[in-house]
């Protein structure tokens, strides 16, 4: 066995089978109520775990990504939904979730890596899911030189292997002041920049959890890489003048 199989069998923190009992009772008892009488399950099944899982991460993400290691408890997720402009005024999410931005992009923007686990299914990305006008205009004409890059990051065989093929949300037709016929012209119609893995709820409850996770960060990491640099040009003055809030 080389040392590629030994991690692979490394033996991490993951959820328990109350941690999914908790989350699918919490899909039918969705109130506070419920919520408060169980709050010692949340905080050692839940949350402690979850605590865990993230640190877990952040001691390997140090070895290929340490511009994105970020504390624990900053790292989580809450589990409160923001109900202000939803519809659905449920108080608390049914799965746990952390981010990774990157470090100083924090505040605008940047692209990182994303964890959601539940009941479900578990969720990895990487990359900038949503990003602004201003972040996506840096991203298109950071594209117009460097599309070839791009390409080949997204056809190495790591990203084929353990990610989904990007889907983007891409534009009918090339974005305003970006050329219809230029070579990237499939790239610059993008608009969701992040690429996704999916695995069962079950992957979440065992000892390999932590390695399936970083093994697909691990492949994203340069994609992410690559994204930030356009994205760092970016700054807080630049997006509110974009906004129209202030003048540059």
């Amino acid at each position: 066995m080389d040392g590629r199989d030994r991690r692979s069998v490394q033996v991490g923190p993951h959820f328990s089978e109350q941690t999914f009992d908790f989350l699918e009772e919490l899909e039918h008892r969705n109130n506070r109520e419920w919520f408060e009488e169980h709050r010692s399950v949340y905080e050692t099944e839940l949350k402690a775990r979850m605590l865990e899982v993230i640190d877990a991460i952040n001691l390997r993400l140090d070895a290929f990504a340490p511009d994105y290691l970020r504390p624990a408890p900053k790292a989580m997720l809450r589990i409160y939904r923001d109900v202000r402009f939803s519809n659905d005024k449920t108080p608390y999410k049914t799965h746990l979730a952390a981010n990774w931005p990157r470090q100083g992009l924090e505040k605008t923007g940047g692209a990182g890596f994303f964890l959601q686990a539940g009941v479900h299914g578990v969720m990895v990305a990487a990359g900038a899911y949503s990003p602004g006008s201003p972040q996506l205009h840096a991203i298109r004409e950071y594209l117009l030189d460097h599309h070839d890059e791009m390409r080949s990051l997204l056809a190495a065989p790591p990203v084929v292997r353990l990610a989904e093929p990007l889907e983007g949300r891409p534009l009918l037709r090339a974005p305003k002041g970006f050329p219809a016929e230029h070579p990237a012209a499939d790239l610059l119609r993008v608009r969701s920049w992040a690429l996704f893995a999916r695995l069962p709820g079950d992957a979440a409850l065992t000892d390999g959890f932590v390695d399936a996770v970083v093994a697909r960060f691990e492949a994203l990491a340069p994609l992410v890489d690559f994204l930030n640099i356009p994205l760092a040009t970016v700054t807080p003055l630049e997006r509110e003048a974009a906004a129209g809030r202030r003048r540059a």
